[in-house]
């Protein structure tokens, strides 16, 4: 009895420590995010409203599920799994209720004691990972199984704890700012995260703070927007510097967990400083020979800006009144290039003395000027030997094409520019003058004419002379000598081209045949004018006359339309052409006029004598076809007589038909005997004979016809002449034998 006594106060101690477990737990776990869902049957189900100021508390005579609102702490570890919650029902008897789970986690994150309906968390959880799991509960009679309960869906919800530092994701980070910006500038905002709960509690609050980069610069610790903190920052004392920034939770409080990140930050340049000149004097000694456009000395200033804010330009603001010198700007080395825009000549002027000023491209209103700087620069001209310095750097000479030998068309010039003075030669550059037409005197330097010339062939010369000092023969200058033939009147004008006139025959008097006109070779100041005539013994000319067309050119006219090709076929009508030079020159020409044959258009058809003849109105493809009749008869007659030669051969017949007739009937009337234009037309021989003899193969029979019957003539031919009818026969072995014969009225053959 005392020991049942002790089971049962213990089991009270229990009772009452779970009471004070779930109690605790109720109260001081807030906020409680989640509502159970509950399936309510029979209005047995426990419903509870918020109580709030001026509320009443609802609640319903009978309930059904009874539980409180279950939370688990995060990354709890333990010996024993945490009392998560208890389920429980009052409407069955708690010693027959059998209570299980379902959903997300039940079995292996989440255990419930059946009996009992209490629920333990079998594993460590993480908030970060999954904040809350959606379970389902259900109570059934552990002896039938009945469903005791509806299922009733509940959330365990995961409380956070503070267990994530801040993390800056995107970092380090890297920023430009512009020196000499004010303070409070904005260089860059950083952002840093936390995983934690923001809603609950402190643990995702974040305070920014910088913990390297003082006095330079400071962040906001709410926004972390980092700014520009000291006055006059000047990229070319500093330029790149590191900013080390922290992110706090809990509010920045102590005990909150922390994280950091860099910032790199560099100055940006801006134009705050001018160029300046390495030293205040430049000291350079040019030759006075120096080519124009090439260096004759180099300044530089110096800026410790950088890129486009470095870059200057240069200028000469005084001593060069003369614009001797100019200066130009080397981008890649930024240095000024002093070079010569006109010849030095050291006997004129020995010494310049310049000021050179360095200008910055681009200004910062920002900065106080000047953005310039100036430095003097002294040249000393050194003399050099000179070559000789012609008068004209080109010479422009004439002569008449007429000109004598050895008349002197022009003389050149040239000097030493030295002070010694030294004396000049001078010669003509013959790779200029390869026929050698030209001569120079070595000492004055006068051109003369060495051979004729002739405006026709060459109206321009251009020849090359050199000046060469005596002391110093290196010292060599040329000029070009262009040299202009003058034309003189002496070429005769003639005619432009070959003129071939056509006259028609049935042409009307007056009609123009040709229009002439006139070339000269020479070129007259005042232009060309020809006359045209024609020679004394043609004045009368009864066929042909000129008319004067006032540009030069005539026109040749016929007199009358009596012109025909087989009376004459060809005139030819001499003309003389005469210019207006002094004195004038003349030739005489010939005009060849043809008579054609023209269609009633004036087209020349044919200009041929033996056209004439001709069928008018036949035009040349028909002339061609009857041609080509022509040519063709005379073929089929020669082939022929050809035939007619090679007569006298055997005529084989392969087959044994006997051909004993062949009647050839011709409309029009023989001319009998003394027709020789009769056709000859062979005997067919028959292959077995004629009357039952067989010629003789050792002799070849001659088919030639004879003059008279009866008599062998020379050509061997058998010939019998009648009253009506001529018998032709063929002759073998000296006798003759007939089978054809003609009748002279019908001529017609018959055997």
């Amino acid at each position: 009895m005392p020991k049942r006594s002790e089971e049962m106060l213990m089991d009270l101690w229990l009772s009452l420590l779970l009471v004070w477990i779930t109690c605790v737990l109720s109260v001081s776990m807030t906020p409680i995010i989640g509502q159970s869902k509950s399936t309510q049957t029979g209005g047995s189900a426990v419903v509870a409203s918020g109580v709030g100021e001026g509320q009443r508390l609802l609640s319903r005579a009978k309930r059904g599920w009874v539980w409180n609102q279950m939370f688990v702490l995060e990354e709890f570890s333990g010996p024993d799994p945490i009392l998560v919650g208890r389920l429980h029902t009052d409407k069955v008897d708690n010693d027959t209720a059998r209570y299980s789970l379902a959903g997300e986690g039940a079995g292996t994150i989440f255990a419930i004691n059946e009996k009992t309906g209490d629920i333990h968390a079998m594993k460590r959880l993480d908030r970060e990972e999954k904040a809350e799991y959606t379970l389902t509960a259900k109570v059934t009679n552990g002896i039938t199984g009945q469903l005791l309960e509806p299922m009733t869906e509940f959330i365990i919800k995961v409380q956070d704890i503070n267990d994530n530092a801040p993390k800056f994701t995107e970092g380090p980070y890297h920023a430009a700012v512009e020196e000499m910006s004010a303070v409070g500038t904005s260089v860059i905002t950083v952002t840093a995260t936390d995983a934690d709960d923001p809603v609950y509690g402190n643990s995702a609050k974040l305070v920014y703070s910088i913990l390297e980069g003082q006095p330079y610069f400071s962040v906001d610790p709410n926004s972390a927007t980092i700014r520009i903190a000291l006055h006059g920052m000047d990229r070319e004392m500093r330029e790149d510097y590191q900013v080390v920034i922290q992110a706090k939770d809990m509010g920045g409080h102590m005990g909150g967990l922390s994280g950091t990140t860099t910032v790199s930050i560099t100055l940006q340049d801006i134009n705050d400083n001018p160029p300046k000149f390495s030293k205040s004097l430049y000291e350079f000694v040019i030759p006075e020979d120096l080519p124009l456009g090439k260096e004759g000395g180099k300044v530089k200033a110096n800026d410790r800006d950088i890129g486009e804010n470095a870059k200057s330009t240069y200028s000469i603001i005084e001593g060069d009144d003369q614009g001797v010198f100019e200066i130009i700007t080397n981008a890649t080395t930024q240095e000024g290039i002093l070079q010569l825009r006109k010849p030095l000549d050291y006997e004129s002027k020995r010494n310049y003395t310049l000021k050179v000023e360095a200008t910055n491209i681009r200004s910062e209103p920002r900065s106080n000027g000047p953005f310039k700087d100036t430095a003097t620069v002294k040249i000393v001209v050194e003399d050099s030997d000179e070559p000789p310095v012609f008068s004209k750097p080109m010479y422009l000479l004439e002569v008449d094409e007429n000109a004598p030998i050895n008349k002197i068309i022009g003389t050149v010039t040239a000097r030493d520019p030295d002070a010694t003075g030294s004396p000049i030669r001078y010669f003509i550059d013959r790779h200029t003058d390869l026929e050698r037409q030209f001569n120079i005197n070595v000492d004055n330097g006068r051109i003369t004419l060495a051979k004729p010339l002739d405006r026709e062939t060459d109206m321009w010369h251009n020849i090359t002379v050199t000046a060469t000092e005596v002391r110093n023969h290196s010292q060599i200058s040329r000029a070009v000598v262009a040299i202009r033939v003058m034309d003189i009147n002496d070429n005769a004008p003639e005619f432009a081209t070959e003129y071939e006139a056509f006259l028609c025959e049935n042409g009307k008097p007056g009609q123009v045949i040709q229009t002439v006109s006139a070339v000269d070779k020479d070129d007259p100041i005042q232009g060309h004018y020809f006359d045209y005539r024609l020679v004394p013994e043609m004045l009368n000319n009864p066929n042909f006359t000129i008319k004067n067309n006032q540009d030069n050119s005539i026109s040749v006219l016929a007199k009358h339309d009596t012109f025909r090709r087989q009376k004459q076929e060809m005139y030819f009508l001499p003309i003389i052409v005469t210019d207006n030079g002094n004195p004038p020159m003349s030739s005489t020409n010939t005009l060849t006029i043809r008579v054609c044959g023209c269609s009633k258009d004036g087209i020349v058809q044919s200009c041929n004598v033996e056209a004439y003849v001709l069928p008018i109105g036949l035009s040349m493809g028909a002339l061609i076809a009857i041609l080509a009749c022509i040519i063709l008869l005379l073929v089929i007659v020669v082939l022929f007589v050809t035939l007619r030669r090679h007569k006298n051969e055997p005529l084989i017949i392969k087959d044994d038909e006997d051909v004993r007739e062949n009647i050839i009937r011709y409309d029009d009337e023989g001319g009998g005997e003394e027709d020789t234009e009769a056709f000859d037309i062979a005997t067919l021989q028959n292959p077995d004979g004629i009357n039952g003899y067989l010629p003789r193969k050792d002799i070849k029979p001659d088919l030639q016809f004879m003059p008279r019957a009866g008599q062998h003539s020379a050509d061997g031919d058998c010939k019998e002449q009648d009253n009506d009818k001529a018998i032709y026969g063929l002759h073998y072995n000296d006798e003759c034998m007939y089978d054809l014969k003609k009748s002279k009225k019908t001529n017609q053959y018959w055997l």
